[in-house]
């Protein structure tokens, strides 16, 4: 019985160790490629595409007037794009105000709040064959100056997707930082390595960009609560498009300032992606030995993973209890190894920006957002089919905090000078 009990114990622990382990591993490949530079294709023509930027909001009157007018100040020709902001239940004051813009506004109060929702009502309402380009924001989100100028030039090469740099717009918190980090890494590891593999980029849910016909028609039957990005990147994978991936065209984004936001978040996000993966992995692995989709197949795979901080927090528990224990040698080994992969792969991925004592400082916080993410993964079932909103109240363009002033043009030549591109 007892030798029975400890075959049983050594199964489950290879079991565990080869999930582990090799996501490890795929995360560790695609770390090494992040560190080579990645040659986009020259623009093809010098035609000034027409764009649609549709931010879909829900309760954004804190931030959505400073976004706004800053959308209108691209870097672009004004009769080539429109500001459509989807404005869900928000205060009259709020409206009254985002009236006096040159904006498209779309006043409504859907009986369920979506972001699917409110793009389809603003891809219904809008005109016919005015726009060539559709370019998605969040109600926090901040463009570059010239960002639509380097959408522009992309789509030059016929792409149908788009996704941009996401960055952090504020560091104001030890969990802001650690939300800016994993950023960065998500866009070495997902974007950035998979395009230097010739690998399809991740999307976000916002920064990114579409051919607006070929969008419009995609969008006609997707409904869906949380994951819209995973919903829209499974689609475009599966009929063979690739995404393109800008690293040097910037969109700043709000992270999370508090440990309660930050469990929110990663509940809606760990539960869309085991979701997506029930539903697409059998599919993607009949695809890759029926047409070769290799792109499809690994998006599958890619969301049956851990997210990186417990991946390592997990591999790190699970070796210094191997140790203490002296188990079998090869098992301490190949957990050892795993763990140290694991680390690398974090560590290669960090922008070379990051490595300061504000950071260490920032590490602190790392065993809160560990219980957090353990919690979210124990709490996840059913978070996809509810509405989690993340409210977003920090505007990067009135800190008083001399501390933690952020200028745009100074956080991009930081961008710039990083090892990581």
């Amino acid at each position: 019985m007892e030798l029975n009990y400890s075959y049983l114990l050594n199964a489950l622990q290879l079991l565990l160790l080869v999930y582990l382990g090799s996501t490890s591993l795929y995360l560790f490949i695609f770390a090494i490629a992040s560190l080579f530079p990645y040659t986009r294709k020259k623009p093809r023509d010098f035609k000034k595409r027409r764009f649609a930027l549709l931010i879909p909001c829900y309760r954004e009157d804190d931030v959505i007037i400073e976004v706004s007018k800053s959308a209108l100040a691209q870097n672009y020709p004004k009769s080539h794009f429109d500001v459509v902001v989807i404005a869900d239940k928000f205060d009259h004051k709020t409206i009254k105000k985002l009236n006096d813009l040159p904006i498209i506004l779309y006043n409504e109060d859907f009986p369920v709040s979506t972001k699917t929702r409110a793009l389809n009502h603003a891809l219904i309402n809008l005109p016919e064959n005015k726009y060539d380009i559709v370019c998605i924001l969040d109600a926090d989100n901040v463009m570059e100056p010239k960002f639509l100028g380097k959408l522009n030039d992309a789509f030059s090469n016929g792409y149908m997707a788009v996704q941009g740099h996401r960055v952090a717009k504020n560091m104001n918190t030890d969990f802001a930082i650690l939300d800016a980090i994993s950023e960065e890494i998500n866009n070495n590891l997902f974007r950035k390595g998979h395009r230097v593999l010739g690998l399809s980029s991740a999307l976000i849910g916002s920064a990114m960009a579409f051919d607006y016909n070929f969008f419009k028609d995609l969008m006609q039957d997707v409904e869906v609560v949380g994951g819209f990005d995973k919903e829209i990147e499974l689609r475009l994978l599966r009929d063979g498009y690739l995404i393109e991936y800008l690293p040097f065209a910037y969109v700043y984004d709000e992270k999370v300032q508090n440990a309660a936001v930050f469990s929110r978040q990663r509940r809606r996000w760990l539960s869309a992606q085991f979701h997506y993966f029930g539903i697409h992995f059998y599919p993607a692995l009949k695809s890759l030995f029926t047409t070769g989709n290799i792109d499809y197949f690994n998006k599958a795979l890619q969301y049956l993973q851990l997210p990186r901080l417990l991946l390592a927090g997990i591999l790190a528990i699970i070796t210094t209890t191997s140790w203490l224990l002296n188990a079998k040698s090869y098992f301490t080994t190949a957990w050892s190894i795993s763990l140290f992969l694991a680390i690398v792969t974090i560590l290669l991925t960090i922008p070379a920006k990051f490595y300061n004592f504000t950071t260490l400082k920032a590490m602190a916080a790392l065993p809160i957002g560990f219980l957090y993410m353990l919690l979210s993964l124990i709490r996840i079932k059913g978070a996809n089919k509810h509405f989690i909103h993340t409210k977003h109240t920090f505007n990067a363009f009135q800190i008083k905090s001399k501390k933690n002033k952020l200028k745009v043009n100074e956080y991009e030549n930081r961008n710039r000078r990083s090892k990581t591109f």
